[in-house]
């Protein structure tokens, strides 16, 4: 759980590089080949919601697994 008014949970799997964000909204989503720095970067961020929107929606692949 993390505190976010748009992220539910993030995880992340460094040996991948598969970023995976549950929203509030519904829907989980995996995102492909993400640098451990940007995880590491939107876990620090004030608005991980918006550093979401800027950094990671249209910048990597993704997958919605539910």
């Amino acid at each position: 759980m993390v505190k976010s008014s748009n992220l539910k949970s993030i995880g992340y799997d460094q040996s991948s590089n598969i970023l995976e964000i549950e929203f509030l909204s519904g829907g989980i989503y995996q995102y492909f080949k993400v640098p451990n720095q940007v995880y590491l970067a939107l876990m620090k961020a004030t608005s991980k919601g918006s550093y979401f929107y800027r950094n990671i929606k249209e910048q990597y692949n993704y997958n919605r697994i539910n």
